[in-house]
């Protein structure tokens, strides 16, 4: 049966996306479609904050891009030096908070511990943020254009300063279109279709409501999580599936138990 998931592919250490060999180990064959580009902004703002962790209480990380964003910085001049030399520690005696383990993996590879990983979202991270010893010293959030302001007003509801700055915007992928109709037309209807965020829903959905035309009623609408699942309702569309928590594994079987016979 195939099922296809609006996201980047991403090789994990056995050079295969995690998503589709969870989803194969089900016998189910699955795709993968990117329907989003990321444009940094503001890396030298960044970089300086970077460089003075003492005027911070600790980072938030709420998405891969964020991550990516620091890797960058690092990356520039000497930069790279004096991150692995002092930097990095000085951050590290800090909290470091995420969201979920995908972005979790990637803050550990630049060397930092995190903490708040099995938090699945940006709400329930700020639970989380809230319930430890606030520092009198901000907490440095590098963030999207089209970052929610939930985490940022039940911080500030709680005292606990927090210095916003973004660093990507989020645009269509230009290849968007031409992909999803080779899809169709090699592959024909998807048992099922996972959406990883709003924004991807809102960049994908016309295309994908013309290409399956009166075919769209059979096919089985997954949301990554509550956030893009609230999305997709607002849409109109029935969510037959939310994965309980943002990982290969909970999705995959999420969407098998979707597509079994006698919960049709």
């Amino acid at each position: 049966m195939k099922v296809l998931l609006l996201k980047d592919p991403k090789e994990d250490d056995c050079g295969q996306d995690p998503y589709v060999r969870e989803l194969g180990l089900y016998g189910l064959e699955a795709t993968l479609i990117p329907v989003l580009s990321f444009e940094f902004l503001s890396l030298p703002s960044l970089s300086e904050k970077l460089s003075h962790p003492e005027g911070y209480g600790g980072l938030i990380f709420t998405s891969p891009r964020a991550v990516e964003a620091v890797e960058r910085c690092l990356q520039k001049d000497t930069k790279a030096e004096v991150w692995k030399k002092s930097l990095k520690e000085k951050w590290n005696a800090k909290s470091v908070y995420v969201v979920g383990n995908a972005t979790a993996s990637l803050v550990n590879r630049i060397g930092l511990h995190t903490e708040g990983e099995t938090c699945g979202n940006a709400e329930k991270l700020a639970e989380y943020i809230c319930s430890r010893e606030p520092s009198a010293l901000p907490l440095l959030f590098p963030c999207g254009t089209l970052k929610r302001e939930i985490l940022p007003k039940m911080l500030k509801d709680k005292g606990i300063p927090l210095e916003s700055v973004t660093v990507y915007q989020t645009i269509p992928h230009p290849g968007i279109q031409g992909n999803l109709t080779s899809y169709y037309t090699q592959q024909g209807v998807p048992a099922s279709i996972t959406f990883f965020s709003p924004s991807g829903l809102t960049h994908s959905l016309k295309h994908i409501q013309e290409l399956s035309g009166d075919s769209i009623g059979q096919i089985k609408f997954v949301a990554i999580g509550p956030t893009t699942a609230q999305a997709l309702a607002a849409q109109g569309l029935p969510v037959s599936c939310t994965a309980e928590s943002p990982t290969p594994r909970a999705l995959a079987a999420g969407i098998r138990t979707t597509l079994q016979p006698h919960t049709c």
